[in-house]
């Protein structure tokens, strides 16, 4: 008896296309199951979580009474919406608002310059330096917030949301803390 016969049967049993169907389905199945691979989340297994703050700093915020905003939630020890590159993120504490001054600089008779606070009273413009606070995994790739998928980077623009403002920040500083 022939190991191949005319028909393409092996021992004149098993059709050779037929086998080799049912190995490459059973290599794809190992191939999932056994040897899966890296999954496509940004979160590693056994990070470290720990307390992270965020400085953000908000430039040329246009609001007739920043005392207003206060009033509604936007405070120490409140939280804010925040947005990350067009995706909610969740709530983060707000640990800290520094209200900066408005400053010029002025050019002196002896050809220095000083800055000196803005005399204008209808200058509508404000400026934050803001610390939020919250838990990050650590990765090899920096610090990722939350449910693992948002990474945090120096230059990242946040959008803060909330009763009466909607405006947008940028990452200035991020500090972790050891536990």
């Amino acid at each position: 008896m022939a190991i191949l016969d005319s028909k393409g049967r092996l021992f004149g049993k098993i059709n050779l296309l037929d086998l080799g169907a049912v190995l490459v389905i059973l290599l794809v199945v190992v191939g999932i199951f056994i040897f899966p691979g890296t999954s496509g989340s940004v979160a590693q297994v056994g990070a470290k979580t720990v307390p992270i703050e965020v400085d953000l700093v908000v430039r040329g915020l246009n609001v007739r009474d920043p005392q207003q905003l206060f009033k509604q939630g936007f405070t120490k020890g409140g939280k804010t919406n925040i947005i990350i590159r067009n995706q909610a993120y969740g709530q983060m504490g707000i640990k800290s608002i520094q209200q900066l001054d408005r400053m010029l600089t002025i050019g002196q008779p002896d050809g220095s310059v000083k800055e000196l606070p803005d005399p204008r009273k209808n200058n509508f413009s404000t400026d934050f330096i803001l610390t939020l606070e919250d838990n990050a995994k650590v990765t090899k790739d920096g610090p990722v917030l939350g449910n693992g998928n948002t990474k945090v980077k120096i230059g990242m623009p946040f959008e803060l949301e909330g009763f009466n403002y909607n405006f947008n920040a940028s990452v200035i500083d991020i500090r972790l803390q050891d536990k």
